[in-house]
């Protein structure tokens, strides 16, 4: 695969209040925590915001409320280089999560959809010259969910290369809206817990198998600390983790899916997407909130080729 152009990013824009560790919740009572911050959060922003980072064009498509939340988000963004011409402002509150993080890590989330619950209820148009469309988690997005498959045909109709990052779905409805998308993706990932809820297959192949035969041209699927495994017309490759400390995974499979898309970007292999992806997803995982640990291109590999070392 090769993406060429300028990325476009559709997905969501939200306020990360990452509370850090909680073992249990007690009402009635007060639970001490050593950290309560406000990060970058959402599907879309974390993914823009770490293409960025490592150096590609990325265009963000969605919105934030016009309220303080919003406009942090924004300059976070905006620091990082993202071009944000393709977000709304609007007078609904700007999407916020509450991540209550365990000390291995591992994490819950309380989300308020806020103004993403209203945008996207058209099929996006694509002008210019062909470039490539990602779309951040359909699931997270209620006018996306059915307005997606004809947002990605018409990106396909007009020469652009397409990729779907599924996420989890809360409504529980998985593949049939997640369905409809597969005839018009060049590429699409997915942990290895979504893939299953979509394909009903326990065995990555099966599961792979089951996204290509609905004419998907290549399938990465997270697999934690276990790397990834990514299945593709000329066979199938599985690339191991980057072993680091898990601080919060919150976000680490988005900036998997950013490293993956940049790597490919650049014109490298996909054994090189797969391995810068899952130097990306450790990166993010070792630190609290989701891009914290997010680094430039340079420093990415110079941290890839330090673990090398060290292992």
């Amino acid at each position: 695969m090769h993406i060429r152009g300028e990325i476009t990013v559709a997905g969501n824009l939200v306020e990360d209040i990452l509370v850090r560790p909680v073992e249990r919740i007690e009402y009635g009572a007060t639970v001490w925590v050593e950290s309560i911050e406000e990060q970058l959060g959402g599907n879309g922003s974390n993914t823009s915001y770490a293409l960025a980072k490592l150096g590609v064009p990325v265009r963000l498509r969605g919105a934030v409320g016009r309220d303080e939340f919003g406009d942090r988000v924004l300059e976070r963004l905006r620091e990082a280089g993202v071009h944000l011409d393709g977000v709304e402002r609007r007078n609904t509150p700007t999407a916020t999560t509450v991540v209550l993080v365990a000390r291995d890590g591992s994490r819950s989330f309380l989300h308020r959809p806020g103004v993403s619950s209203e945008i996207f209820s058209q099929p996006l148009d694509f002008e210019g010259p062909p470039a490539h469309f990602h779309l951040a988690n359909i699931f997270s997005l209620p006018h996306m969910r059915r307005t997606g498959p004809q947002s990605l045909r018409r990106a396909r109709q007009g020469g652009w290369t397409t990729s779907l990052d599924t996420g989890h779905d809360a409504q529980g409805e998985w593949m049939a809206v997640a369905g409809p998308c597969l005839a018009h993706l060049d590429l699409l990932l997915a942990n290895e817990s979504e893939a299953r809820r979509l394909t009903g297959c326990v065995d990555e192949r099966a599961a792979a198998r089951a996204f290509t035969d609905q004419g998907v041209k290549c399938v990465a699927i997270k697999l934690g600390a276990r790397g990834c495994a990514v299945f593709h017309q000329a066979g199938e490759i599985w690339a191991p983790a980057f072993p680091v400390p898990a601080i919060d995974t919150t976000g680490a499979g988005d900036c998997f899916t950013a490293g993956f898309l940049a790597a490919l970007w650049r014109g490298q292999t996909l054994p090189e997407a797969a391995r810068l992806g899952n130097a990306c997803g450790a990166l993010s995982a070792s630190s609290l909130g989701s891009v914290t640990g997010i680094r430039p291109w340079a420093e990415t590999f110079a941290w890839m080729e330090a673990q090398k070392k060290s292992s």
